[in-house]
């Protein structure tokens, strides 16, 4: 069981999911604890150092759905150091967003 699953769907103007993109680059790269205003409601979260990253592409059906994971140990556990390897970049995403 998870300790708290927050999962949004919605529909997207290009412009729309470039500002989501944009606020959480900004909760990352400021660290510590973020707030990420989701439209309806604001996502609070403690932004560790150092995160777990996966980037997923699937082709298929007539869509292109791009996955950004980002993973951290919840307080209490030790933190696992982020692989580095090459940044992408994105431009849009057809399905709902993941949580981070």
């Amino acid at each position: 069981m998870k300790d708290l699953k927050f999962e949004q769907k919605r529909s997207l103007s290009r412009l729309e999911a470039a500002d989501q993109l944009m606020a959480l680059a900004a909760a990352l790269r400021e660290g510590g604890d973020a707030e990420l205003d989701l439209g309806p409601g604001t996502l609070s979260l403690r932004i560790p150092d150092d995160l777990r990253s996966e980037l997923e592409v699937e082709i298929g059906e007539g869509e292109i759905e791009l996955e950004i994971e980002f993973k951290w140990p919840t307080a209490g556990r030790k933190s696992v150091p982020a692989k580095t390897g090459r940044s992408g970049t994105s431009t849009t995403r057809s399905k709902g967003a993941k949580s981070p």
